[in-house]
Protein backbone atom coordinates (compact mmCIF):
# COMPACT_ATOMS: atom_id res chain seq x y z
CA UNK A 1 0.00 0.00 0.00
CA UNK A 2 1.46 3.25 -0.39
CA UNK A 3 2.32 5.81 1.78
CA UNK A 4 -1.00 7.98 1.76
CA UNK A 5 0.51 11.29 3.45
CA UNK A 6 3.13 11.37 2.29
CA UNK A 7 1.58 11.26 -1.89
CA UNK A 8 -0.83 13.74 -0.89
CA UNK A 9 1.29 16.00 0.78
CA UNK A 10 3.37 15.71 -2.77
CA UNK A 11 0.13 16.41 -5.09
CA UNK A 12 -0.80 19.21 -3.43
CA UNK A 13 2.85 20.66 -3.83
CA UNK A 14 3.21 19.44 -7.27
CA UNK A 15 -0.49 20.49 -8.59
CA UNK A 16 -0.20 24.15 -7.45
CA UNK A 17 -0.62 25.43 -11.59
CA UNK A 18 -4.21 22.86 -11.83
CA UNK A 19 -6.60 24.81 -9.55
CA UNK A 20 -9.39 21.67 -10.40
CA UNK A 21 -7.13 18.95 -8.64
CA UNK A 22 -6.08 21.38 -5.76
CA UNK A 23 -9.48 22.82 -4.99
CA UNK A 24 -10.64 18.97 -4.71
CA UNK A 25 -7.63 17.93 -2.97
CA UNK A 26 -8.23 20.86 -0.37
CA UNK A 27 -11.54 19.73 0.21
CA UNK A 28 -11.17 16.04 1.32
CA UNK A 29 -7.59 17.45 3.84
CA UNK A 30 -9.62 16.45 6.82
CA UNK A 31 -11.14 13.26 5.77
CA UNK A 32 -8.57 10.42 6.03
CA UNK A 33 -11.34 7.49 4.54
CA UNK A 34 -11.21 10.30 0.87
CA UNK A 35 -7.58 10.37 1.32
CA UNK A 36 -7.15 6.83 1.76
CA UNK A 37 -9.33 5.99 -1.10
CA UNK A 38 -7.58 8.11 -3.66
CA UNK A 39 -4.01 7.76 -2.84
CA UNK A 40 -4.01 4.35 -1.14
CA UNK A 41 -3.04 2.40 -4.58
CA UNK A 42 -2.18 3.34 -8.29
CA UNK A 43 -4.67 2.98 -10.84
CA UNK A 44 -3.26 -0.46 -12.42
CA UNK A 45 -2.56 -1.26 -16.06
CA UNK A 46 -3.90 -4.52 -16.52
CA UNK A 47 -5.31 -6.23 -19.77
CA UNK A 48 -8.33 -3.46 -19.57
CA UNK A 49 -6.08 -0.55 -19.17
CA UNK A 50 -6.99 1.45 -17.03
CA UNK A 51 -10.68 1.99 -15.08
CA UNK A 52 -11.54 4.15 -12.18
CA UNK A 53 -13.02 7.42 -10.60
CA UNK A 54 -12.37 10.48 -12.39
CA UNK A 55 -10.50 13.06 -9.89
CA UNK A 56 -7.08 13.70 -7.79
CA UNK A 57 -5.17 10.95 -7.36
CA UNK A 58 -2.91 7.96 -8.02
CA UNK A 59 -6.22 5.69 -7.59
CA UNK A 60 -8.31 8.50 -9.80
CA UNK A 61 -8.03 8.94 -13.81
CA UNK A 62 -6.91 12.62 -14.25
CA UNK A 63 -4.36 14.22 -16.23
CA UNK A 64 -1.19 12.45 -14.29
CA UNK A 65 -2.15 9.15 -14.25
CA UNK A 66 -3.66 9.47 -18.06
CA UNK A 67 0.10 10.97 -19.35
CA UNK A 68 2.19 8.73 -16.84
CA UNK A 69 0.31 5.81 -18.71
CA UNK A 70 0.92 7.15 -22.37
CA UNK A 71 4.99 8.00 -21.52
CA UNK A 72 5.00 4.37 -20.34
CA UNK A 73 3.35 3.09 -23.41
CA UNK A 74 5.89 5.40 -25.59
CA UNK A 75 9.09 4.46 -23.58
CA UNK A 76 7.47 0.90 -24.16
CA UNK A 77 6.92 1.08 -28.08
CA UNK A 78 10.04 3.10 -28.00
CA UNK A 79 12.56 -0.03 -27.10
CA UNK A 80 11.04 -2.07 -29.90
CA UNK A 81 12.85 0.25 -32.17
CA UNK A 82 11.89 3.82 -34.18
CA UNK A 83 9.32 4.28 -36.30
CA UNK A 84 6.05 3.34 -33.64
CA UNK A 85 2.64 4.08 -34.68
CA UNK A 86 -0.77 4.91 -32.35
CA UNK A 87 -4.38 5.52 -33.23
CA UNK A 88 -6.13 6.73 -30.98
CA UNK A 89 -10.15 7.20 -30.37
CA UNK A 90 -12.76 8.41 -27.50
CA UNK A 91 -16.30 8.46 -26.26
CA UNK A 92 -19.03 11.37 -25.32
CA UNK A 93 -17.77 11.02 -21.25
CA UNK A 94 -16.45 13.63 -19.31
CA UNK A 95 -13.00 14.73 -20.20
CA UNK A 96 -12.42 11.60 -23.03
CA UNK A 97 -12.23 14.41 -25.96
CA UNK A 98 -8.88 16.14 -23.18
CA UNK A 99 -7.65 12.76 -22.16
CA UNK A 100 -7.31 12.25 -25.45
CA UNK A 101 -5.99 15.20 -27.16
CA UNK A 102 -3.28 14.79 -23.92
CA UNK A 103 -2.32 11.14 -24.97
CA UNK A 104 -1.60 12.71 -28.24
CA UNK A 105 0.63 15.29 -27.14
CA UNK A 106 2.81 12.72 -25.24
CA UNK A 107 3.17 10.47 -28.28
CA UNK A 108 3.98 13.28 -30.51
CA UNK A 109 6.70 14.38 -27.99
CA UNK A 110 8.10 11.18 -27.51
CA UNK A 111 8.55 11.04 -31.60
CA UNK A 112 5.69 8.72 -32.29
CA UNK A 113 3.12 8.97 -35.16
CA UNK A 114 -0.44 9.82 -33.66
CA UNK A 115 -3.91 9.33 -35.96
CA UNK A 116 -6.33 10.50 -33.96
CA UNK A 117 -10.51 10.72 -34.73
CA UNK A 118 -11.40 14.30 -34.92
CA UNK A 119 -14.60 13.47 -33.26
CA UNK A 120 -16.26 11.02 -30.73
CA UNK A 121 -16.15 7.52 -32.36
CA UNK A 122 -17.21 3.64 -31.14
CA UNK A 123 -14.78 1.68 -29.83
CA UNK A 124 -14.75 -0.89 -33.12
CA UNK A 125 -13.82 2.00 -35.16
CA UNK A 126 -10.63 2.48 -33.16
CA UNK A 127 -10.06 -1.51 -33.63
CA UNK A 128 -10.35 -1.36 -37.18
CA UNK A 129 -8.19 1.97 -37.33
CA UNK A 130 -5.18 -0.13 -35.77
CA UNK A 131 -5.38 -2.58 -37.90
CA UNK A 132 -5.85 -0.43 -41.10
CA UNK A 133 -3.27 1.71 -40.34
CA UNK A 134 -0.35 -0.29 -39.32
CA UNK A 135 -0.13 0.74 -35.93
CA UNK A 136 1.84 -0.01 -33.10
CA UNK A 137 -0.61 0.37 -30.93
CA UNK A 138 -4.30 1.73 -30.20
CA UNK A 139 -5.34 3.73 -27.01
CA UNK A 140 -9.75 4.94 -26.51
CA UNK A 141 -10.63 7.16 -23.57
CA UNK A 142 -13.80 4.90 -22.37
CA UNK A 143 -15.37 3.48 -19.26
CA UNK A 144 -17.78 1.04 -21.10
CA UNK A 145 -20.80 1.00 -19.63
CA UNK A 146 -19.87 2.10 -16.08
CA UNK A 147 -20.91 5.40 -14.15
CA UNK A 148 -20.50 8.82 -15.27
CA UNK A 149 -18.03 9.31 -12.40
CA UNK A 150 -15.89 6.61 -14.29
CA UNK A 151 -13.72 7.01 -17.23
CA UNK A 152 -10.71 4.81 -18.74
CA UNK A 153 -8.14 3.96 -20.59
CA UNK A 154 -8.25 1.00 -23.12
CA UNK A 155 -4.84 0.27 -24.69
CA UNK A 156 -4.45 -2.35 -28.12
CA UNK A 157 -2.23 -4.66 -29.62
CA UNK A 158 -1.08 -3.96 -33.44
CA UNK A 159 -3.27 -6.96 -34.26
CA UNK A 160 -6.53 -4.77 -33.53
CA UNK A 161 -7.13 -6.21 -29.90
CA UNK A 162 -7.20 -5.20 -26.45
CA UNK A 163 -3.54 -6.41 -25.11
CA UNK A 164 -3.09 -9.35 -23.62
CA UNK A 165 -1.92 -10.02 -20.38
CA UNK A 166 2.08 -10.33 -21.60
CA UNK A 167 2.13 -7.13 -23.39
CA UNK A 168 -0.03 -5.44 -20.74
CA UNK A 169 2.36 -6.70 -17.95
CA UNK A 170 5.53 -5.36 -20.20
CA UNK A 171 4.12 -2.26 -20.64
CA UNK A 172 3.18 -1.85 -17.18
CA UNK A 173 6.88 -2.17 -16.16
CA UNK A 174 7.76 0.84 -18.17
CA UNK A 175 5.19 2.46 -16.39
CA UNK A 176 5.63 2.35 -13.15
CA UNK A 177 9.60 3.69 -14.22
CA UNK A 178 7.44 7.07 -15.11
CA UNK A 179 7.47 10.16 -12.15
CA UNK A 180 4.09 11.79 -13.17
CA UNK A 181 5.39 15.08 -12.53
CA UNK A 182 8.78 14.89 -13.74
CA UNK A 183 9.41 12.87 -16.59
CA UNK A 184 6.12 13.31 -18.80
CA UNK A 185 7.23 14.77 -21.91
CA UNK A 186 4.54 16.98 -23.91
CA UNK A 187 4.29 18.38 -27.60
CA UNK A 188 1.73 21.19 -27.70
CA UNK A 189 -0.80 19.81 -29.89
CA UNK A 190 -1.21 22.30 -32.52
CA UNK A 191 2.67 22.06 -32.82
CA UNK A 192 2.61 18.54 -33.30
CA UNK A 193 0.20 18.88 -35.83
CA UNK A 194 2.17 21.40 -37.58
CA UNK A 195 4.94 18.67 -37.67
CA UNK A 196 2.85 16.05 -38.97
CA UNK A 197 3.12 13.84 -35.73
CA UNK A 198 -0.37 14.15 -35.22
CA UNK A 199 -2.69 13.17 -38.11
CA UNK A 200 -6.56 13.15 -38.18
CA UNK A 201 -7.64 9.98 -39.37
CA UNK A 202 -9.68 10.74 -42.41
CA UNK A 203 -13.44 9.88 -42.85
CA UNK A 204 -12.21 7.39 -45.58
CA UNK A 205 -11.47 5.34 -43.02
CA UNK A 206 -14.74 5.63 -41.14
CA UNK A 207 -16.60 4.52 -44.74
CA UNK A 208 -14.42 1.63 -45.17
CA UNK A 209 -15.49 0.17 -42.06
CA UNK A 210 -19.08 0.59 -42.37
CA UNK A 211 -18.65 -1.17 -46.25
CA UNK A 212 -17.26 -4.02 -44.33
CA UNK A 213 -20.29 -3.65 -41.92
CA UNK A 214 -22.51 -3.75 -44.78
CA UNK A 215 -21.23 -7.01 -45.84
CA UNK A 216 -22.67 -8.95 -42.41
CA UNK A 217 -26.55 -9.31 -43.55
CA UNK A 218 -27.58 -12.51 -44.81
CA UNK A 219 -30.70 -11.68 -46.59
CA UNK A 220 -30.16 -8.12 -47.34
CA UNK A 221 -33.70 -7.97 -48.87
CA UNK A 222 -35.46 -8.63 -45.66
CA UNK A 223 -33.29 -5.34 -44.49
CA UNK A 224 -35.20 -2.70 -47.49
CA UNK A 225 -38.43 -4.66 -47.72
CA UNK A 226 -39.30 -5.19 -43.48
CA UNK A 227 -41.78 -2.70 -41.96
CA UNK A 228 -40.27 -3.38 -38.72
CA UNK A 229 -40.30 0.08 -36.31
CA UNK A 230 -36.58 0.38 -34.15
CA UNK A 231 -36.38 2.24 -31.60
CA UNK A 232 -33.25 3.15 -30.66
CA UNK A 233 -30.85 5.17 -27.63
CA UNK A 234 -27.19 5.26 -28.06
CA UNK A 235 -27.68 6.44 -24.27
CA UNK A 236 -25.79 9.93 -25.21
CA UNK A 237 -22.58 8.04 -26.65
CA UNK A 238 -20.91 7.14 -29.26
CA UNK A 239 -23.07 4.83 -31.47
CA UNK A 240 -25.81 7.78 -32.55
CA UNK A 241 -24.03 8.34 -36.14
CA UNK A 242 -22.76 4.56 -37.01
CA UNK A 243 -25.73 2.34 -35.92
CA UNK A 244 -28.25 5.20 -37.68
CA UNK A 245 -26.53 5.48 -40.43
CA UNK A 246 -26.00 1.27 -41.06
CA UNK A 247 -29.31 0.72 -40.28
CA UNK A 248 -30.63 3.03 -42.97
CA UNK A 249 -28.43 2.14 -45.74
CA UNK A 250 -29.49 -1.68 -44.60
CA UNK A 251 -33.03 -0.55 -45.61
CA UNK A 252 -34.45 -0.31 -41.90
CA UNK A 253 -36.49 3.36 -42.24
CA UNK A 254 -38.45 2.80 -39.49
CA UNK A 255 -36.03 3.98 -37.10
CA UNK A 256 -36.71 6.17 -34.38
CA UNK A 257 -34.41 7.35 -31.94
CA UNK A 258 -34.42 8.69 -28.29
CA UNK A 259 -34.40 11.94 -28.21
CA UNK A 260 -33.07 12.27 -24.65
CA UNK A 261 -30.66 10.06 -25.17
CA UNK A 262 -29.56 11.02 -28.45
CA UNK A 263 -26.62 13.46 -27.98
CA UNK A 264 -23.07 12.65 -26.41
CA UNK A 265 -23.83 13.57 -22.54
CA UNK A 266 -21.42 12.52 -20.37
CA UNK A 267 -23.39 12.82 -17.11
CA UNK A 268 -25.84 10.67 -18.79
CA UNK A 269 -28.66 12.50 -17.41
CA UNK A 270 -31.80 10.16 -18.01
CA UNK A 271 -29.71 6.86 -17.62
CA UNK A 272 -26.72 7.40 -14.60
CA UNK A 273 -26.23 3.46 -14.87
CA UNK A 274 -25.39 3.19 -19.48
CA UNK A 275 -25.58 -0.41 -19.17
CA UNK A 276 -27.66 -2.10 -21.83
CA UNK A 277 -28.03 -4.99 -19.42
CA UNK A 278 -30.47 -3.02 -16.93
CA UNK A 279 -33.58 -2.03 -17.62
CA UNK A 280 -33.38 1.63 -16.73
CA UNK A 281 -31.82 2.57 -19.88
CA UNK A 282 -34.82 1.21 -21.39
CA UNK A 283 -37.54 3.65 -19.75
CA UNK A 284 -37.62 6.41 -22.11
CA UNK A 285 -37.96 4.58 -24.82
CA UNK A 286 -40.55 2.39 -23.55
CA UNK A 287 -42.23 5.43 -22.86
CA UNK A 288 -42.38 6.07 -26.54
CA UNK A 289 -44.11 2.70 -26.95
CA UNK A 290 -46.78 4.23 -25.76
CA UNK A 291 -47.55 6.29 -28.57
CA UNK A 292 -46.81 3.91 -31.16
CA UNK A 293 -45.45 0.02 -30.54
CA UNK A 294 -42.20 -0.94 -32.07
CA UNK A 295 -40.67 -4.79 -33.01
CA UNK A 296 -37.38 -4.22 -31.15
CA UNK A 297 -36.14 -1.43 -28.53
CA UNK A 298 -31.88 -0.95 -29.29
CA UNK A 299 -30.01 0.18 -27.08
CA UNK A 300 -25.63 0.38 -27.28
CA UNK A 301 -23.82 1.43 -24.72
CA UNK A 302 -21.42 5.16 -24.56
CA UNK A 303 -18.13 3.35 -26.73
CA UNK A 304 -20.67 1.65 -28.58
CA UNK A 305 -19.08 -1.99 -28.10
CA UNK A 306 -22.25 -3.43 -26.80
CA UNK A 307 -25.81 -3.91 -27.38
CA UNK A 308 -28.79 -4.62 -25.47
CA UNK A 309 -32.53 -5.27 -27.06
CA UNK A 310 -35.71 -5.03 -25.33
CA UNK A 311 -38.56 -6.98 -27.86
CA UNK A 312 -42.37 -7.64 -27.92
CA UNK A 313 -43.71 -10.79 -25.38
CA UNK A 314 -47.51 -11.13 -25.37
CA UNK A 315 -48.20 -7.55 -25.54
CA UNK A 316 -45.19 -6.61 -23.17
CA UNK A 317 -41.66 -5.48 -23.72
CA UNK A 318 -39.25 -7.48 -21.98
CA UNK A 319 -35.51 -7.50 -21.80
CA UNK A 320 -33.39 -10.06 -23.28
CA UNK A 321 -30.01 -11.22 -21.67
CA UNK A 322 -26.61 -11.06 -23.65
CA UNK A 323 -27.02 -15.14 -23.21
CA UNK A 324 -30.48 -15.00 -24.88
CA UNK A 325 -28.84 -12.79 -27.52
CA UNK A 326 -26.09 -14.93 -28.33
CA UNK A 327 -28.19 -17.64 -28.85
CA UNK A 328 -30.63 -16.16 -31.09
CA UNK A 329 -27.97 -14.70 -33.28
CA UNK A 330 -26.20 -17.99 -33.41
CA UNK A 331 -29.33 -19.81 -34.67
CA UNK A 332 -30.27 -17.02 -37.09
CA UNK A 333 -27.11 -16.70 -38.33
CA UNK A 334 -25.89 -20.43 -38.80
CA UNK A 335 -29.35 -21.69 -40.08
CA UNK A 336 -29.37 -18.85 -42.66
CA UNK A 337 -26.46 -19.05 -44.01
CA UNK A 338 -26.94 -22.99 -44.13
CA UNK A 339 -30.02 -22.47 -46.44
CA UNK A 340 -28.19 -19.68 -48.48
CA UNK A 341 -25.67 -22.14 -49.09
CA UNK A 342 -22.90 -19.80 -47.36
CA UNK A 343 -21.61 -21.65 -44.47
CA UNK A 344 -18.26 -23.32 -44.47
CA UNK A 345 -17.12 -25.92 -43.85
CA UNK A 346 -15.99 -26.84 -40.13
CA UNK A 347 -17.38 -23.19 -39.32
CA UNK A 348 -16.09 -21.48 -35.84
CA UNK A 349 -17.59 -19.38 -33.02
CA UNK A 350 -16.49 -18.28 -29.70
CA UNK A 351 -17.70 -17.21 -26.81
CA UNK A 352 -16.69 -16.49 -22.93
CA UNK A 353 -15.97 -19.29 -20.98
CA UNK A 354 -18.73 -18.15 -18.37
CA UNK A 355 -21.51 -17.76 -21.33
CA UNK A 356 -24.16 -20.16 -21.42
CA UNK A 357 -23.36 -23.54 -22.97
CA UNK A 358 -26.35 -23.96 -25.06
CA UNK A 359 -24.91 -21.96 -27.58
CA UNK A 360 -22.96 -25.23 -28.23
CA UNK A 361 -25.87 -27.34 -28.29
CA UNK A 362 -26.91 -24.78 -31.21
CA UNK A 363 -23.61 -24.81 -32.94
CA UNK A 364 -23.51 -28.55 -33.02
CA UNK A 365 -26.92 -29.12 -34.88
CA UNK A 366 -24.99 -27.07 -38.32
CA UNK A 367 -21.82 -28.48 -37.55
CA UNK A 368 -20.33 -25.44 -36.40
CA UNK A 369 -17.73 -25.71 -33.34
CA UNK A 370 -18.25 -23.52 -30.50
CA UNK A 371 -14.29 -22.29 -28.89
CA UNK A 372 -14.00 -21.23 -25.52
CA UNK A 373 -11.94 -18.40 -24.06
CA UNK A 374 -11.26 -16.11 -21.24
CA UNK A 375 -13.68 -13.90 -20.33
CA UNK A 376 -11.99 -10.80 -21.99
CA UNK A 377 -12.88 -9.51 -25.77
CA UNK A 378 -9.17 -9.30 -26.49
CA UNK A 379 -9.24 -12.86 -26.39
CA UNK A 380 -11.58 -13.61 -28.99
CA UNK A 381 -9.55 -10.79 -30.83
CA UNK A 382 -6.61 -12.90 -30.38
CA UNK A 383 -8.23 -15.83 -31.63
CA UNK A 384 -9.50 -14.44 -34.86
CA UNK A 385 -5.58 -13.13 -35.67
CA UNK A 386 -3.76 -17.03 -34.60
CA UNK A 387 -7.16 -17.86 -37.76
CA UNK A 388 -5.65 -15.55 -39.94
CA UNK A 389 -2.13 -16.99 -40.06
CA UNK A 390 -3.86 -20.18 -41.67
CA UNK A 391 -6.00 -18.27 -43.46
CA UNK A 392 -9.06 -20.06 -42.14
CA UNK A 393 -10.59 -16.66 -40.52
CA UNK A 394 -13.23 -17.14 -43.28
CA UNK A 395 -14.83 -20.04 -40.80
CA UNK A 396 -15.23 -17.30 -38.17
CA UNK A 397 -19.03 -16.73 -37.89
CA UNK A 398 -19.26 -15.21 -34.61
CA UNK A 399 -17.38 -14.19 -31.18
CA UNK A 400 -20.00 -13.55 -27.65
CA UNK A 401 -19.73 -13.02 -24.52
CA UNK A 402 -22.90 -12.60 -21.60
CA UNK A 403 -22.54 -9.29 -20.97
CA UNK A 404 -23.56 -8.33 -24.41
CA UNK A 405 -20.40 -8.40 -26.63
CA UNK A 406 -21.01 -9.89 -30.06
CA UNK A 407 -18.54 -9.80 -32.80
CA UNK A 408 -20.01 -10.19 -36.51
CA UNK A 409 -17.21 -11.17 -39.10
CA UNK A 410 -13.73 -10.10 -38.60
CA UNK A 411 -13.32 -6.62 -39.81
CA UNK A 412 -13.11 -5.63 -35.99
CA UNK A 413 -10.58 -7.59 -33.39
CA UNK A 414 -13.19 -6.39 -30.62
CA UNK A 415 -17.10 -6.00 -29.85
CA UNK A 416 -19.16 -4.43 -32.46
CA UNK A 417 -22.57 -2.59 -31.23
CA UNK A 418 -23.00 -1.23 -34.65
CA UNK A 419 -22.54 -4.81 -37.00
CA UNK A 420 -24.17 -6.51 -33.78
CA UNK A 421 -27.16 -3.59 -34.34
CA UNK A 422 -27.74 -4.43 -38.03
CA UNK A 423 -27.72 -8.36 -37.32
CA UNK A 424 -29.97 -8.17 -34.87
CA UNK A 425 -32.46 -5.51 -36.94
CA UNK A 426 -31.77 -8.44 -39.71
CA UNK A 427 -32.80 -11.03 -37.58
CA UNK A 428 -35.81 -9.01 -36.22
CA UNK A 429 -37.26 -8.58 -39.56
CA UNK A 430 -36.40 -12.26 -40.26
CA UNK A 431 -39.27 -13.39 -37.57
CA UNK A 432 -41.50 -10.83 -38.02
CA UNK A 433 -41.54 -12.01 -41.83
CA UNK A 434 -42.80 -15.40 -40.26
CA UNK A 435 -45.09 -13.99 -38.11
CA UNK A 436 -42.65 -14.63 -34.92
CA UNK A 437 -41.23 -12.01 -32.29
CA UNK A 438 -37.41 -12.66 -31.27
CA UNK A 439 -38.74 -13.55 -27.55
CA UNK A 440 -41.00 -16.64 -29.64
CA UNK A 441 -38.05 -17.69 -31.47
CA UNK A 442 -35.66 -18.13 -28.22
CA UNK A 443 -38.55 -20.52 -26.98
CA UNK A 444 -38.50 -22.46 -30.12
CA UNK A 445 -34.86 -22.78 -28.94
CA UNK A 446 -35.60 -24.10 -25.85
CA UNK A 447 -38.59 -25.87 -26.94
CA UNK A 448 -35.91 -27.90 -28.57
CA UNK A 449 -32.75 -28.16 -26.51
CA UNK A 450 -34.31 -27.54 -22.86
CA UNK A 451 -34.65 -24.57 -20.69
CA UNK A 452 -31.69 -22.94 -19.68
CA UNK A 453 -31.96 -19.84 -17.29
CA UNK A 454 -28.63 -18.08 -16.58
CA UNK A 455 -28.40 -15.60 -13.89
CA UNK A 456 -25.14 -13.02 -13.11
CA UNK A 457 -24.91 -11.66 -9.43
CA UNK A 458 -22.83 -8.23 -8.42
CA UNK A 459 -21.72 -7.74 -5.67
CA UNK A 460 -19.88 -4.62 -5.14
CA UNK A 461 -17.06 -3.73 -3.14
CA UNK A 462 -15.99 0.17 -3.00
CA UNK A 463 -12.67 1.60 -1.44
CA UNK A 464 -9.42 0.12 -0.30
CA UNK A 465 -11.12 -2.09 2.46
CA UNK A 466 -14.10 -3.57 -0.53
CA UNK A 467 -10.40 -4.92 -2.41
CA UNK A 468 -9.46 -6.55 0.58
CA UNK A 469 -12.38 -8.44 1.14
CA UNK A 470 -12.45 -9.33 -2.35
CA UNK A 471 -9.38 -11.20 -2.03
CA UNK A 472 -10.13 -12.77 1.44
CA UNK A 473 -13.40 -14.13 -0.21
CA UNK A 474 -11.54 -15.41 -3.26
CA UNK A 475 -9.13 -17.02 -0.90
CA UNK A 476 -11.29 -18.36 1.26
CA UNK A 477 -13.38 -19.81 -1.11
CA UNK A 478 -10.95 -21.82 -2.99
CA UNK A 479 -8.86 -23.11 0.16
CA UNK A 480 -12.74 -24.81 1.11
CA UNK A 481 -14.46 -26.01 -2.30
CA UNK A 482 -17.92 -27.05 -1.60
CA UNK A 483 -18.38 -30.71 -2.03
CA UNK A 484 -22.41 -29.72 -3.03
CA UNK A 485 -24.34 -26.67 -4.08
CA UNK A 486 -27.78 -26.25 -3.72
CA UNK A 487 -28.49 -30.11 -2.95
CA UNK A 488 -26.37 -31.02 -5.84
CA UNK A 489 -23.30 -32.66 -6.08
CA UNK A 490 -20.31 -30.49 -7.16
CA UNK A 491 -18.87 -32.75 -10.08
CA UNK A 492 -15.76 -30.71 -10.67
CA UNK A 493 -14.02 -27.76 -9.36
CA UNK A 494 -11.87 -25.63 -12.27
CA UNK A 495 -9.53 -23.11 -10.37
CA UNK A 496 -8.03 -21.20 -13.15
CA UNK A 497 -5.44 -19.60 -10.99
CA UNK A 498 -4.17 -22.87 -10.11
CA UNK A 499 -4.98 -24.25 -14.01
CA UNK A 500 -6.56 -27.41 -12.49
CA UNK A 501 -9.89 -29.08 -12.86
CA UNK A 502 -10.20 -31.90 -10.29
CA UNK A 503 -12.89 -34.50 -10.29
CA UNK A 504 -14.26 -34.60 -7.13
CA UNK A 505 -15.28 -38.21 -6.66
CA UNK A 506 -11.56 -39.88 -8.09
CA UNK A 507 -9.41 -36.99 -7.31
CA UNK A 508 -8.19 -37.03 -10.81
CA UNK A 509 -6.48 -33.70 -11.92
CA UNK A 510 -6.19 -32.46 -15.18
CA UNK A 511 -5.09 -29.21 -16.56
CA UNK A 512 -6.99 -26.09 -17.81
CA UNK A 513 -5.69 -25.47 -21.20
CA UNK A 514 -6.46 -21.44 -20.61
CA UNK A 515 -4.13 -18.61 -19.41
CA UNK A 516 -4.34 -18.17 -15.91
CA UNK A 517 -6.99 -16.15 -13.60
CA UNK A 518 -8.80 -15.91 -10.81
CA UNK A 519 -11.68 -17.75 -11.13
CA UNK A 520 -13.75 -20.55 -9.73
CA UNK A 521 -16.44 -22.62 -11.40
CA UNK A 522 -18.22 -25.91 -10.14
CA UNK A 523 -20.00 -28.26 -12.32
CA UNK A 524 -22.75 -29.49 -10.82
CA UNK A 525 -25.01 -32.37 -12.48
CA UNK A 526 -27.66 -32.13 -15.71
CA UNK A 527 -25.36 -29.71 -17.36
CA UNK A 528 -25.86 -26.60 -14.00
CA UNK A 529 -23.11 -25.05 -12.84
CA UNK A 530 -21.33 -21.85 -11.15
CA UNK A 531 -18.88 -19.28 -11.49
CA UNK A 532 -17.38 -16.87 -9.33
CA UNK A 533 -14.97 -14.27 -10.12
CA UNK A 534 -13.58 -10.88 -9.51
CA UNK A 535 -14.51 -7.88 -12.12
CA UNK A 536 -11.67 -6.86 -14.21
CA UNK A 537 -12.62 -3.13 -14.52
CA UNK A 538 -14.94 -2.77 -11.02
CA UNK A 539 -14.50 -3.64 -8.15
CA UNK A 540 -16.82 -6.15 -7.99
CA UNK A 541 -17.27 -10.04 -7.36
CA UNK A 542 -19.59 -11.34 -10.00
CA UNK A 543 -21.35 -15.19 -10.18
CA UNK A 544 -22.72 -16.55 -13.15
CA UNK A 545 -25.01 -19.30 -12.34
CA UNK A 546 -26.98 -21.72 -15.29
CA UNK A 547 -30.00 -23.54 -13.91
CA UNK A 548 -31.36 -26.24 -16.68
CA UNK A 549 -34.63 -28.10 -16.78
CA UNK A 550 -37.45 -29.09 -18.88
CA UNK A 551 -39.61 -26.10 -18.11
CA UNK A 552 -38.87 -22.71 -17.96
CA UNK A 553 -40.18 -22.42 -14.56
CA UNK A 554 -37.96 -25.90 -13.40
CA UNK A 555 -34.48 -23.60 -15.13
CA UNK A 556 -35.71 -20.76 -12.79
CA UNK A 557 -36.24 -22.33 -10.02
CA UNK A 558 -32.80 -24.56 -9.80
CA UNK A 559 -30.41 -21.12 -10.91
CA UNK A 560 -32.63 -19.87 -8.13
CA UNK A 561 -31.21 -22.14 -5.44
CA UNK A 562 -28.16 -22.36 -6.87
CA UNK A 563 -27.54 -18.85 -6.61
CA UNK A 564 -29.00 -18.72 -2.65
CA UNK A 565 -26.17 -21.56 -2.58
CA UNK A 566 -23.20 -19.60 -4.12
CA UNK A 567 -24.11 -16.18 -1.95
CA UNK A 568 -24.11 -19.04 1.34
CA UNK A 569 -20.87 -20.37 0.14
CA UNK A 570 -19.49 -16.78 -0.44
CA UNK A 571 -20.78 -15.32 2.48
CA UNK A 572 -22.13 -12.59 0.61
CA UNK A 573 -25.48 -10.65 -1.05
Amino acid sequence: MNDVKKLYDLWLEKTKDNPEIQNELLSVKDNDDEILDRFYKNLEFGTAGLRGVLGAGTNRMNTYTVCQATQGLADHLNSKGKGASVAIGYDSRINSDVFSAQCAEVLAANGIKVYIYPRLMPTPLLSYAVMRLKCSSGIVITASHNPSKYNGYKCYDPKGYQMTDEAALETYSFIQKVDMFEDIKRMPFDEAVEKGLIEYIPDEIVEEFYALVMQRPINPELCKESDIKIIYTPLNGTGNIPVRTILDRAGFKNVAVVKEQEMPDGTFPTCPYPNPEIKQVFECALEMTKEEKADLLLATDPDCDRVGIAVLDGGEYILLTGNDVGVLLADYMLSARKEKGTLPENSLMTKSFVSTPLINRVAAKYGCTVVDVLTGFKYVGEFIAELEKTTDDHRFIMGFEESYGYLIGTHARDKDGVAASLMISEMAAYYKNKGMSLADALDEIYKEFGYYTNDLYNFAFEGASGMIKMQEIMSGTRANPPASLAGLKVLKVHDFEASTITDTSSGEVEPIKLPESNVLAYDLPDGNFAIVRPSGTEPKIKVYITGCGKTKAESQEIAKKIGEAMKELLKIG
